[in-house]
Parts: structure tokens; sequence; C-alpha cells
């Protein structure tokens, strides 16, 4: 170990003391909470280290600013115990602020770009609930899953190899997994040195799961809901909003920090960003953030008849500026949200990833069930995940990306409130798929892939929300850029 990184690792260890201490005592945090906030414009608007556009900055800093405001007010309530605060901090400062730079830079010099930031892996089909219109088709009797010494691997294997310490499981119900008698907490505890975020139905957190990832201080489950009991009852079950109601209550008991995953369909989006919703789950129930996945038309039963409505889609846009610059909540909708993430995030895109399935097929994301390839034929031949962003497949969704504006000067890029291949421009992406020969994973894959009037619905859909969405992007994001660069020109 060199000096220099000695001398970093003493500074993390001294920082995460300082931060650890200054989180314990209302007061200090208080104090360092406006320096925080400050600082954070400071970085993200006015240094803007990769030259992004400034409203896309803006976006940035509001998101992170509320990410640091809902770690606070889960502090004042006691919703973060110290072990939890202490793990927080080693792993998201130490390691994936700090960490692994020498790896980050070896990447870089053998690729040419920087690595993915994270994986999703869905390590076991299985489920207990039948939701209806479940975007991995009907789950509830597939019992398939991948070993757990492969899911250990791949962990393994993007850790050292990336730098990348976070990783996002889903499934099936990812507390329903085990495998080689382990399951995903035993993961986590393997992996000490990464923080986990788990997709998860809610309904088998018990009292003894709550206080075991209490323990580990490196797990945080975001919890699917469809509104409130009714609405999540009539797509999961009868009782199964109770149950997470009291997965909630377990969770709050012994410090571990949660979040929901709501899924918007044309029937409940006004509801999900409604002040009454954002007051119940943010406020009484104490979730720390919130995901906004609007419904996508893949897996059991899909149908376009469920996508929000263009018009729809552009009122929540609007409404999700109002709740994140005025509210401060920690939300973010993975398609009208695409300004905080530079774009669509999938492929094995820098900072971005990839999906890997119960099967271990390997796909652009969660939402893209078309693979060429698979992570246990590819441990099988003697590659590892370096090799598999090497593919034709996901270097194809990776071009496009960079043709539509990925990291291109601040005046020249597309429009990221609608930034999703697949659903956004989806007769680019049927394509790829096509071209490159990308089969289907399932039986809906299939029939969508091949059903004319399905490709050209989605491709009017997606042109219909740029219609919408284009003039918000050109006048608030690029006109300022266009104007700085003829000012500049001038000059």
């Amino acid at each position: 170990m060199d000096i220099t990184q000695k001398r970093k690792e003493l500074l993390v260890v001294a920082l995460t003391k300082l931060l650890n201490l200054a989180m314990a005592h209302g007061f200090i945090r208080g104090i360092m909470l406006k320096k925080a906030d400050k600082k954070l414009y400071e970085l993200f608007v006015e240094v803007n280290p990769f030259g992004r556009p400034r409203r896309v900055q803006y976006d940035k800093y509001l998101v992170t600013r509320n990410l640091v405001y809902a770690v606070d007010k889960a502090l004042k309530n006691k919703n973060i115990s110290p072990k939890v605060r202490r793990g927080l901090l080693k792993v998201l400062l130490g390691n994936i602020f700090f960490g692994g730079g020498d790896r980050i830079e070896a990447f870089r010099k053998k690729f040419g770009v920087s690595p993915p930031g994270f994986l999703t892996i869905s390590p076991g089909g299985a489920c207990n609930l039948h939701c209806e219109k479940c975007y991995g088709g009907d789950l509830s009797q597939d019992h398939d899953k991948l070993d757990f010494d492969l899911v250990d691997r791949i962990i393994t294997d993007k850790t050292e190899n990336w730098a990348s310490f976070f990783t996002v499981l889903s499934g099936g119900e990812p507390f329903m997994w085990r495998s080689q008698g382990k399951d995903i907490l035993n993961l986590a505890e393997n992996h000490l040195d990464n923080y986990f975020l788990v997709y998860t139905n809610g309904t088998l957190i018990d009292e003894e799961m709550a206080e075991r990832m209490a323990e580990l201080g490196n797990v945080t489950p975001a919890i699917s809901v469809e509104g409130f009991e009714e609405e999540t009852d009539k797509r999961r079950g009868k009782g199964v909003y109770q149950r997470i109601l009291k997965g909630f209550e377990n969770l709050r008991k012994v410090g571990v920090p949660f979040g929901i995953s709501v899924t918007a369909t044309r029937e409940n989006a006004e509801l999900l960003l409604s002040d009454e919703f954002m007051d119940f789950y943010f406020n009484q129930q104490g979730a720390i953030y919130g995901w906004i996945f609007q419904y996508m038309p893949i897996g059991c039963k899909f149908t376009l008849d469920l996508l929000v409505t263009p018009e729809q889609r552009l009122n929540m846009y609007l409404r999700e500026q109002k709740l994140i610059e005025e509210g401060k909540l920690f939300i973010a909708d993975f398609w009208n949200s695409g300004s905080i993430s530079d774009g669509c995030l999938c492929a094995g895109r820098s900072g971005g990833y990839f999906y890997i399935d119960w099967h271990g097929n390997i796909m652009p994301c969660v939402f893209t069930p078309y693979s060429t390839d698979n992570i246990i034929e590819v441990y099988k031949r003697g590659d590892n995940l370096d090799c598999v962003l090497q593919t034709p497949f996901l270097k194809a969704v990776r071009k496009w990306q960079k043709e539509y504006g990925y990291m291109a000067p601040p005046d020249q890029v597309g429009n990221e409130i609608t930034p999703c291949p697949i659903r956004d421009h989806h007769r680019h992406f049927h394509q790829i798929v096509k071209e490159h020969h990308a089969r289907p994973i399932n039986e809906e894959a299939k029939e969508a892939l091949e059903a004319n009037d399905f490709v050209e619905g989605l491709t009017a859909y997606g042109e219909k929300v740029a219609e919408l969405t284009n003039g918000i992007w050109d006048k608030e994001y690029i006109e300022p850029e266009r104007k700085n660069s003829t000012r500049k020109a001038s000059n």
C-alpha cells in the first residue's frame, strides 16, 4: 500500500467518525446540514465538473440534497439505529464515494470509459404473491434460482473489477430465495463492503428478519405498494397491505431504513403523487425514499392499456418536480427523472448497470426481457463481467445512448425526460433486438417482439410523450446552454 492510499484511508476513517458523531447529535447535525446543502449546490451546479447542462446539475443537486434531509429526518425520528448509521457511513462514504479509485482507473485505462456502478440480480424466481400483470411473468410456481456460490461470485467479480459497492436484488420475492442453506442476508453478510437495495413485497419481513438486517447494517428494503389498502390488495391480494404495514413497523422498531416502490398506471397515477399518499408513507410510516416505476408493458398479461397516458405522464413530471424542489422528498421516477442519471442507465453504461435473472440470463435492464448471454456460461468458459460488457447486444444499446446525447456537449443532449430505449424509443430498441438476434426470455417477450400492433402502439406512445415534453427540455435545459455557447464564441 502506497503512502497516498494510506493517507486516504486514514482520512476516510477520521471523516466517518466525525460524521457518525454529528449524526448522533441533533444540534451538530443541524449545523452541518446547512453547510452540506450549500456545498452540494456549489459542487453540482457551480463547479459542474463534467460540464453537464446547468439545469441537469440542478436536478441532481435537489435529489442529493433531499437524500441528506431524508436521512436527517429518519435520525430525528430514531428510524436509523446506531449500528445501521455506522454501516451507512462506512459503506456509502468509505466505499461508494471514496473507495476503489485504483480499480476504476485501471478499468478506464483498459476500456476508455468508467465501469458500471452496480448490478441488479434476481437470484430466485419464486414468489409468494400472485400480482396482476407482474413484470416478470407468473412467478408464483417458478422455483428456478441461481446457486448461492454463483451470486456470491458475481458480487465479488463486480466489486473487485469495477469497484462497485452497490448491489440491487429483485425477484421473484428475494426474501424467499434459499440456496445451499443460505439466503440474501447471508449474501449481504458475505459482502459487508457493499450496500444492498432489496425490492420486496414486504410480507416476509417479520421481527427476526428486521433484526438481522439491523445487525448487518448494509441492507435497505424497497417495499412495493400500489396506493392504499384498496389499490394494493386489488393487485397483490387480500390482506397484503396490512402485512406491509406490519413490515414497516418491524423495520422502524430496529432502525432499518426503508423506502417504497410504486407502479404507476393510468388508474393510480394521480393517487401515487397526491399529498395524502406522500404524507402517509413519508411522514406517518417513515419511508426515506420512493422509487416510481411507470407500468411497463412486459411480463404476465402485458397490455398497453395500463400505461399512464402521455398527458398523465406530463402531469406526473410537473408534479414530481414540485415534490422534489419544494417538498424536499427523496423520490425518483425512472423515466421522468432521467436528468438525474444523465439518461438511460442500462446495458452496463458508465455508472449504470445491467440485469441478471434467476436463469442467469443477462439483459440490458430489468424491463428489457431479451438476452444474448448467460452468466453461467460466461463463467464456464473462463470469462468475467468485463467480457459481458463487450457483447455486441449491450454495446449496441450503449451506442444508442451515446447517439441520443449521453455525455454530449451540454447544448446537444437529447431529451432526458424521455430517456428509455424500450419505452420511449421503442422502434430503435426493437431494431437492436432483431439485429443482434437477442432471444426472448419468456413467451410474453416473444409475443411482444412479433406483434406489429404492439411495436407500433408503443412507438406512437413514445412519440406523443416526446411531443409533450420536448418543449420543456429545449426551453429549460438546452436553450440556456446554446446561449452560453454563443456568448463564449462571440468572446
